[in-house]
């Protein structure tokens, strides 16, 4: 074990030349950072678990309640076994044989058996209360980080001069607020190895969607969008990179690490690209429909992540006679019959 550590901290790929760990040890006068401080994110990992949890129902649900956001979870699918088992054994979006099959077996008509299965694949999906309180604790930690970096960052002298940066480096005693920023950070992302399995993965904007507040919902897309491009496509590259690639290099000459770092640096920047062409995809994509009628230059289109599969389970206003008439025209027999009431007072709409 110790001749592992010893060849992954080998000290001519990370440090510059005639820099050794030894120099960089924590003194009386300086204190340099320490791989040791990284253990400190493990404890604070599940705490920041645990305040999520207790912000969740104790902060996020109570303002969910008031903002009116829907508690229900997706409309749930009628009980019934033989489509029950085959939903959990076999398959969760069956083909046109096994729905055909299954429309014999249970004298249901095709589209029936294909909305079960929609709204019972929308049955596993969590409640909109459930998605708003996990985007406003990430809403809310997000915000205070940045806050606080913000803060620290107006008060140092690389801000604008970014050759200060690498003055006395690497022989730069750790700054307190700085060493704070890095371990929450850290920490936090440790506490989604302890929700990664249960977390929705909803962004802070679709706070607002919860709440029905499309205009809102609308301008922090058109924000997002703009504050995106501009840092990733034009601060990081002009700012980081430049510094990164070009002035550490004159500053410290060339070591493995350097090079290595650079690498990864460098395909982020290639993913702010991709990102960035998908975000004016979805923009151009909202105001080419847009075109079609009296266009709102801040109405976005239908997020193509949408929470429920598709708007198909809303019943249509076709006359049902219309509607059994085309069953059986696709069918072959009247659906509507043996169903056990389920579309008694409905009628069931394509599968898109």
């Amino acid at each position: 074990m110790a001749g592992i550590l010893a060849w992954f901290w080998n000290e001519r790929f990370w440090l510059p030349h005639n820099v050794t760990w030894a120099d960089l040890q924590s003194t009386e006068e300086a204190s340099f950072p320490q791989a040791e401080d990284l253990y400190l994110a493990f404890p604070l990992a599940f705490c920041i678990f645990m305040i999520r949890l207790l912000f969740e129902r104790f902060i996020a649900k109570p303002c969910a309640l008031g903002l009116k956001v829907q508690a229900n979870g997706p409309q749930k699918a009628q009980p019934n076994a033989i489509l029950e088992k085959v939903f959990t054994a076999i398959t969760k979006h069956p083909d046109e044989k096994r729905l055909e099959g299954l429309s014999k077996q249970l004298d249901w008509d095709v589209r029936s058996i294909q909305r079960w299965f929609r709204q019972r694949r929308n049955q596993e999906k969590p409640s909109t209360l459930t998605k708003f309180c996990e985007s406003m604790w990430r809403f809310t930690f997000y915000l205070y980080i940045f806050t606080y970096g913000v803060r620290f960052l107006k008060k140092t002298p690389w801000l604008w001069n970014t050759r200060q940066c690498w003055n006395g480096y690497p022989y730069q005693p750790l700054m307190p607020d700085l060493h704070y920023y890095y371990i929450a950070e850290l920490s936090f992302y440790w506490s989604l190895m302890f929700s990664q399995f249960i977390d929705i993965k909803r962004k802070a904007a679709k706070m607002a969607n919860y709440c029905k507040c499309q205009k809102l919902s609308d301008l922090l897309f058109l924000t997002f969008a703009i504050v995106f491009i501009v840092s990733r496509l034009g601060i990081y590259p002009l700012w980081i990179l430049n510094t990164t690639l070009f002035e550490l290099y004159e500053a410290l000459g060339n070591f493995p690490a350097l090079w290595v770092f650079n690498v990864l640096l460098v395909v982020l920047q290639i993913l702010h690209c991709f990102w960035s062409y998908l975000i004016i995809k979805a923009a151009y994509k909202a105001i080419s429909k847009g075109k079609a009628g009296k266009w709102n230059p801040l109405h976005v289109t239908k997020d193509d992540r949408s929470d429920i599969e598709s708007s198909s389970d809303e019943e249509e206003t076709v006359p049902r006679s219309k509607t059994l008439h085309s069953t059986i025209t696709t069918n072959g027999t009247g659906g509507a019959n043996g169903t056990n009431g389920y579309l008694t007072g409905s009628t069931c709409s394509e599968e898109h």
